[in-house]
């Protein structure tokens, strides 16, 4: 005859997660669509009291530009998010009413306009810079640029500057 034991110790507690201090979010695309991602997530982090980078590069210096900013489009060719045949979401108009749409939920959620957002993360104290080998690849300057925009920074400044951070990619 065998005795079984039972088992009395408590099992360990899961180990504590440390807090997020710091996001950094490199900004590569241009669309309506692509923009808010960003902008969003560097929100939440602030109002959460985290510490937020934004690096804006390639098509995601139109986020952050003078004469596009307010011009941000919904692309409806290659997005197979749209659930759209290529051929229909080519159709002359086709953008411009996903654009309009995009834009009225937007304001229904009463979410801000792409420059707005950016105005209340340099506020809020976010910190947002350009790529220097996108800047110079698209021929913009720094007066190009909307005023909240900190620096125009090279990969490895970035990387710098996001030292601890959880980087994220848009």
């Amino acid at each position: 005859m065998s005795t079984a034991v039972l088992d009395t110790t408590t099992p360990a507690a899961p180990a504590a997660k440390a807090p997020i201090e710091h996001i950094a979010i490199i900004c590569s695309k241009g669309t309506l669509d692509m923009a808010y991602p960003g902008l969003i997530l560097a929100n939440a982090a602030r109002m959460s009291g985290i510490e937020a980078t934004l690096f804006f590069t390639f098509w995601g210096l139109d986020i952050i530009t003078k004469k596009t900013v307010d011009h941000l489009h919904v692309a409806t060719v290659g997005n197979p998010s749209m659930h759209l045949p290529t051929m229909v979401g080519g159709l002359p108009g086709m953008e411009s009413i996903a654009t309009s749409m995009m834009r009225k939920e937007m304001e229904k959620l009463d979410i801000p306009d792409v420059r707005e957002m950016v105005e209340m993360l340099a506020d809020s104290g976010a910190h947002l810079y350009a790529c220097r080998m996108a800047m110079d690849m698209f021929k913009r300057s720094e007066d190009d640029l909307l005023p909240q925009v900190e620096a125009v920074i090279s990969a490895m400044d970035f990387y710098d500057k996001a030292a601890g951070a959880q980087i994220i990619f848009i």
